[in-house]
C-alpha cells in the first residue's frame, strides 16, 4: 500500500485543526463549517478507498491464500530508542478491526460535519459564537480518534488516548460561559485522568515484562498471520508468549503480572467507555452541543474502551480472570444504565444512559468470547455491535438535536406529538429505536443477537442477564419515542412558530444513517473482521432460537411502552406511587454524584485536605515564620557592632586580643 495515503487520512484532520484554529477567525463562519466538512470528507473517501483496498482488493499483504485476514503494517518510525530493544514507534497498523473503525470514525464524523453547518445556527440564519472553534475541535477530535485506532504500538495509542481526553475536554466544554459546561468539562477530564493513570501503570507493567510496546508482538499473532512484519519481530511476539506462558511468571498478591496488567488496562477502557464506577462524566458531557454528543456517544470516545480490549484480545484470552472482570463490569453496568435510562426526563440524558448500556453490551461480548465458544464469536459480536450502534446512536443523537433546535429544549415535557409537524425527524428517530430495540430487519437485531448467542455459549446466567437488558432497552427507548411523537397533540406557546424539519444540512445525516441503520445488518461482518483473521459465516451458525426469545422480549418491552406512554394515561403515575424508592433512586441515578461528592468533599477534602492544610500553614509555615523571626532578632541584636564609630572598633579589636592572648596561654600551659 502507499504510503501516501494513511499520512493523508491523519494529516488532513490535523492540517484543518491548525488552519481553522489559526485563521478560522479571518474567514466568515459558512466558509470555516464548508473547508472543515470538505476536509472531513476528504477524509472519508480515504479511508473508504483504504478499507475497501484491504476488505476486498485480494492482494497477498491483505489476505493468504486460506482467505485469511492479516495484519499489515503500512510503516512504523522509531521515534523514541530507549534500549536496543525497548523502543517507541509512530505507525499506521492496519488489521480487520482498525480497517472497521476507520470508516465507523470518518462516516459520523462527516455526518457531524455536515450536520453542524445547521445545527449551529438559530432560525434566523444566525452562527453561533466560536463557530470557526468548533470546527477546529472537531477536526482535532477526528484526528485523535483516528491516531489511536491506527496505532502501531501501545505506547503510540496511549498517546492519542490522551488527545481524545482533551478533544473532548474542549467540545464538552464548548459553551465555555455556562458553568454547567464548564464543570462537565473538568468532570469529564478528571474522571479519565483518573482512569488513564491505571492504564498508563498497566503499559510499563506489560511493556518492562515483554520488552516491547508493538501490537505485533504483544499480541503473537500466529507467523502466517504477519505481513509485512520482520523475522525480529515474529520471534519478539513468541518470545512474549513464552514469558507469560511460563509456570514461572512473576506474580504480586496472588494474580500474575498479566493479570495485573491488563486490569490496569482495562480500567483506563472503563474510564473512557464509562463503566461503572467512573460513568459520572457521561451523563454531564451532555453539556456540549448534540453534534459532539453524537460524535463522542457514536464513534469516538466511549468506543475507545472496547477497541483497546479488543485490540489486546489475545492477551486477555491468556488471562481468564481478567475476562472475567469485564464480564462482571460490563453487565452490572448495561443493567444500571438501562433502569437510569427509563426514568430520565432529559432527551439526551436517556441516550447518554443508552450509550453507556450499549456499551457495557460489547464489554461483556468481549468477555465471555471464547475460541471454543462459537470460534469466538463474542468477539466478532462485539465490533459488529460496535459498528452497527455507531450508526444507529449516532441517528438518534442527531434526531434529538432536531427536536431540540425545533423546540428549544432537552425536556420531553415540552415535546409530545411531533410527528405530525417534524415527519422525516419522526421516521428516522423510529428507525434508531426499532435498530437499537433489536427488532428484525434492523442492524441491531443481528449485532445484538450474537451478542447473546455468545453469552449463552458462555453461561445461562449472563443470557438471561443480558436478555433482561435487551428488554429493558426496547422499553426505555419506546418510552422516549412514545412521549416525543405521540403521548397527547403538541401545543405551540403563543408568540412561536409551529416545529418543523429542520434544513436539508441536518435531515440529509439522519436519512443516511437512517438507511445505513435498515440494512447494516446483512453486511457479512463475520467475513471481514474475527479475531484470529479466520472468515467466520455467522449466519451458518445463527442461533434462530436465541433470535426469536429476543424478538419476543423486546416486542413486549415495546408494548408495554406503547401502552404506558402511547397516550395520556394515569399508568407512568400509578407505577411511580407503586414503587417510589425504586423510582427515586433510578431518578437521582442511584446517587453515584452525591456519594462521589460526599467522598471527595467530606472524606478527602474535609478529613484529610483540611488538616493537612491545617499542619501546613501552622506547623510547616509556622516553622519557616520562627527561623525569619528569629533571624530579625538576631540582627536588631548586633546592629550597635556597626555604630560606624572608630573608638568601639578600636575596643572590640583591642579585646579581641586579649581574648585570643588568654587563649593562647590557657592552652600552652
Amino acid at each position: 500500500m502507499d504510503v501516501t495515503l494513511p499520512i493523508l487520512i491523519l494529516s488532513i484532520p490535523l492540517f484543518m485543526f491548525l488552519f481553522l484554529g489559526l485563521l478560522g477567525m479571518k474567514m466568515t463562519h459558512k466558509l470555516a463549517g464548508v473547508l472543515g466538512t470538505l476536509g472531513m470528507g476528504t477524509v472519508l473517501l480515504l479511508s473508504y478507498y483504504t478499507a475497501y483496498l484491504y476488505f476486498f482488493s485480494g492482494a497477498p499483504e491483505f489476505v493468504n491464500a486460506a482467505g485469511e485476514r492479516l495484519q499489515y503494517m503500512v510503516f512504523d518510525q522509531t521515534w523514541l530508542q530507549f534500549t536496543d530493544s525497548l523502543a517507541i514507534k509512530i505507525g499506521f497498523f492496519l488489521d480487520p478491526i482498525s480497517a472497521m473503525m476507520l470508516v465507523v470514525i470518518t462516516t459520523i464524523s462527516f455526518m457531524v460535519h455536515l450536520y453542524s453547518l445547521g445545527y449551529m445556527r438559530d432560525h434566523h440564519g444566525v452562527y453561533e459564537h466560536g463557530f470557526q472553534r468548533f470546527y477546529a475541535f472537531l477536526s482535532l477530535f477526528s484526528f485523535s480518534m483516528l491516531g489511536l485506532v491506527v496505532a502501531s504500538n501501545i505506547f503510540q495509542m496511549y498517546i492519542f488516548w490522551e488527545l481524545v481526553g482533551a478533544s473532548s475536554y474542549l467540545l464538552i466544554g464548548f459553551y465555555y460561559i455556562k458553568p454547567s459546561a464548564v464543570s462537565a468539562s473538568k468532570k469529564a477530564f478528571i474522571v479519565t485522568r483518573f482512569a488513564d493513570l491505571g492504564f498508563l501503570i498497566g503499559i510499563l507493567i506489560l511493556s518492562y515484562y515483554t520488552g516491547t510496546f508493538n501490537f505485533t508482538e504483544l499480541t503473537s499473532v500466529p507467523v502466517d498471520g504477519l505481513a509485512n512484519v520482520s523475522q525480529v519481530d515474529i520471534n519478539t511476539a513468541i518470545g512474549v508468549r513464552s514469558i507469560f506462558e511460563n509456570s514461572a511468571a512473576p506474580t504480586f498478591m496472588g494474580a500474575s503480572v498479566l493479570t495485573w496488567a491488563l486490569v490496569l488496562i482495562f480500567m483506563g477502557g472503563m474510564g473512557k467507555s464509562a463503566m461503572l464506577p467512573l460513568h459520572i462524566w457521561l451523563p454531564d458531557a451532555m453539556e456540549g452541543p448534540t453534534p459532539v454528543s453524537a460524535l463522542i456517544h457514536a464513534a469516538t470516545m466511549v468506543v475507545a474502551g472496547v477497541y483497546l480490549v479488543a485490540r489486546l484480545f489475545p492477551l486477555y484470552l491468556m488471562e481468564n480472570s481478567a475476562l472475567v472482570i469485564i464480564t462482571v463490569v460490563g453487565a452490572i453496568t448495561a443493567f444500571y444504565a438501562a433502569m437510569v435510562a427509563c426514568t430520565q426526563i432529559d432527551i439526551k440524558r436517556v441516550l447518554a444512559f443508552s450509550t453507556i448500556s450499549q456499551i457495557a453490551f460489547m464489554m461483556v461480548s468481549l468477555g465471555v468470547a471464547r475460541p471454543e465458544i462459537h470460534e469466538g464469536l463474542g468477539y466478532m459480536a462485539s465490533m459488529f455491535h460496535l459498528f452497527t450502534h455507531a450508526m444507529f446512536k449516532a441517528l438518534l443523537f442527531l434526531g434529538a438535536g432536531a427536536l431540540i433546535h425545533a423546540i428549544g429544549s432537552n425536556d420531553y415535557t415540552a415535546m409530545h406529538g411531533l410527528r405530525k409537524h417534524m415527519p422525516i425527524t419522526h421516521i428516522t428517530f423510529l428507525i434508531g429505536c426499532l435498530a437499537i430495540a433489536g427488532i428484525i430487519p434492523f442492524s441491531g437485531f443481528f449485532s445484538k443477537d450474537e451478542i447473546l448467542s455468545s453469552c449463552m455459549g458462555y453461561d445461562w446466567v449472563a443470557y438471561l442477564w443480558m436478555s433482561m437488558v435487551a428488554g429493558l432497552t426496547a422499553f426505555y427507548m419506546f418510552r422516549l419515542y412514545f412521549l416525543i411523537f405521540w403521548w397527547k397533540e403538541h401545543k405551540v406557546p403563543e408568540g412561536h412558530h409551529a416545529p418543523h424539519d429542520q434544513p436539508w444540512t441536518m435531515s440529509l445525516p439522519l436519512i443516511i444513517l437512517a438507511a445505513i441503520s435498515c440494512v447494516a445488518g446483512f453486511i457479512p461482518f463475520g467475513e471481514l473482521v474475527s479475531w484470529n483473521g479466520h472468515p467466520y459465516d455467522f449466519m451458518e451458525h445463527f442461533n434462530w432460537n436465541v433470535a426469536t426469545v429476543s424478538l419476543i422480549i423486546a416486542v413486549v418491552g415495546i408494548a408495554m411502552a406503547a401502552v404506558m406512554y402511547r397516550k395520556e394515561n394515569k399508568l407512568p403515575e400509578k407505577f411511580k406511587n407503586a414503587v417510589p424508592a425504586l423510582w427515586d433512586w433510578c431518578y437521582h441515578r442511584f446517587y453515584w454524584d452525591e456519594l462521589y461528592m460526599f467522598i471527595t468533599h467530606r472524606i478527602i477534602f474535609g478529613c484529610i485536605c483540611r488538616p493537612l492544610a491545617w499542619f501546613d500553614r501552622h506547623i510547616i509555615d509556622g516553622t519557616m515564620d520562627s527561623f525569619a523571626v528569629i533571624t530579625n532578632k538576631a540582627s536588631d541584636a548586633i546592629k550597635p557592632l556597626q555604630s560606624g564609630q572608630i573608638q568601639m572598633y578600636v575596643w572590640y579589636y583591642l579585646i579581641g586580643v586579649l581574648a585570643l592572648g588568654a587563649i593562647t596561654v590557657v592552652c600552652l600551659i
